[in-house]
This record gives C-alpha cells, structure tokens and sequence, in this order.
C-alpha cells in the first residue's frame, strides 16, 4: 500500500523510523541516478563519522539513557563466598558507556575519465539539525569543506524538527531542498516544500555544459515506502512524532479518516 499522504509522510521522521528511510533513501537515490549518469558518472555512497561524547546534545537520538542495574532482592541478600572465609557483598551492576562513533552516509558523484568529484548528495538526520550537537558539528564542517571547493551541494532536508543549514529568506515550510552550484555560490536554489504538497522533481548538476539529471522526490519516497514496508510498521492511528500543529494535524486526521487508518 503506499503512503496515504500526497507528499512527504509526516510519520516517517519518527525517531525509531527515520534512521531506516535514510539509508533507504541513500540507497534509492544511487540506484535512480546510476543508470542515467554511466558511464560518464558514477554515484558512490560515503561516509562522514564523528564521535558523539556524554554531553552530546543529539544523543537522545540515538543512544539510550544510562542506566543502572540493581541486583534483585535474593541477589543483594546473597553473598558470594572465597578461599579466606570473607564473603563478597553483591556489587551494583553499571553498564559502561562508550562515546559512540556515528556514521552518516552521504552520496558523492564522479566524473570517471577526470576522476573529479563534482555533486554531493546529503540527506539531513535528525543530529545534524540541532544546534551544539556533534552530529550538526560534522556536518556543518564537511559542508564548508564542499562549499570551499569546486563541488555543487545538495541538500535534501525531510525532516520538520530542527534548524536547517542555511535560513533562506522565504516564509517558514515544512521542508526543503538546497542547491549550491559551484559556479554561483552567492545564489542557493531553493525547493520549499509543505506537508500537503507533491514532492518536486529537483535537478542534480554535473560538471560543465552537461545538463542537471532530474530527480523525482515523488517518486524517490514511493519507492522508498514501498521497499520498506512501511505500511505494515506505522500506527496511524496515533499520532505522529514529532507532532503536527493543530491546523495539520485536523487536516491529516481528515484524511487518514477518508482512508480507512483511522
């Protein structure tokens, strides 16, 4: 089945969700552009890793809370007996946590004969929209490491939560896409996106005169909800994380009603 709403699907960017719709994302936009790109071109998917310390500001996003595990009662009555007599009383049990090495995957493209890269694909995560955090710490450097160099950037943020790289001067949506060519840097593209609308099909640049291969979001996110079986793993009969505002959240109740889901 696919997704019941007309454009993005709000419940997607659930926590416990949206980690898989991004690599699913990853994965479908290399298999889209490949066959319209070689041989000139080739996708690759890359890596951007960072550690996320205690005090990360993201860390709820992908790490538990610490915990400590107490003994239960017949264990803290127990002792545990040695060699000289003395008997060992029962220890709390506290997990070790270690500072996580996160990675993100992003997509870079290629000019094969040049051995050039010439586009970055990023799809933002959620760590990469908090301000403080490590995750928007990594991001925002490898960003600027793009921008400096010879290298068109696009940016296809999904999610509602958080604040976007750059703050475009257009009224406030949903979500968006940005592009940065190379060759303008003091002009970014800008797709403005809102809930109830149709994904765009956006254009992915290549090196000189060679015209931009289209992407079709639209497209993109069926296939992506299809491959997930997301149908089979979203309630929507409940609410949506993080929450729709009250004027959307009435117009999705609505539709979702229309639909049978609810």
């Amino acid at each position: 089945m696919p997704s019941p709403f007309p454009g993005m699907d709000p419940y997607l960017e659930a926590p416990n969700i949206w980690p898989d719709v991004h690599l699913e994302m990853i994965r479908d936009i290399r298999a889209a552009l490949n066959p319209r790109m070689l041989p000139d071109y080739s996708v690759r998917v890359e890596t951007r890793v960072y550690v996320s310390h205690e005090d990360d500001l993201a860390r709820r996003t992908f790490a538990p809370d610490l915990t400590v595990e107490r003994p239960s009662k017949s264990k803290r009555a127990g002792k545990v007996k040695v060699a000289a007599g003395l008997s060992i009383d029962e220890p709390l049990i506290i997990p070790y946590v270690v500072d996580p090495t996160i990675e993100e995957a992003y997509l870079e493209i290629k000019h094969r004969k040049a051995n050039v890269l010439v586009t970055v694909i990023e799809v933002l995560s959620p760590a990469n929209k908090i301000r403080g955090s490590e995750g928007r710490k990594s991001y925002m450097d490898k960003r600027q490491e793009f921008l400096a160099a010879d290298v068109h950037l696009v940016e296809i943020d999904l999610l509602r939560a958080g604040d976007p790289p750059i703050v475009p001067l257009i009224q406030e949506v949903d979500y968006r896409v940005f592009l940065s060519r190379a060759n303008d840097r003091t002009r970014q593209r800008c797709w403005p996106i809102n809930l109830r609308d149709s994904l765009p099909v956006i254009g992915i640049p290549l090196k000189g005169k060679d015209p931009d291969v289209p992407l079709d979001l639209a497209e993109l996110l069926r296939v992506v909800y299809e491959s997930g079986a997301y149908d089979h793993v979203i309630d929507y009969a409940g609410p949506c994380s993080p929450p729709l505002p009250a004027r959307d959240a009435r117009w999705a109740n609505k539709l979702l009603r229309a639909k049978g889901l609810r």
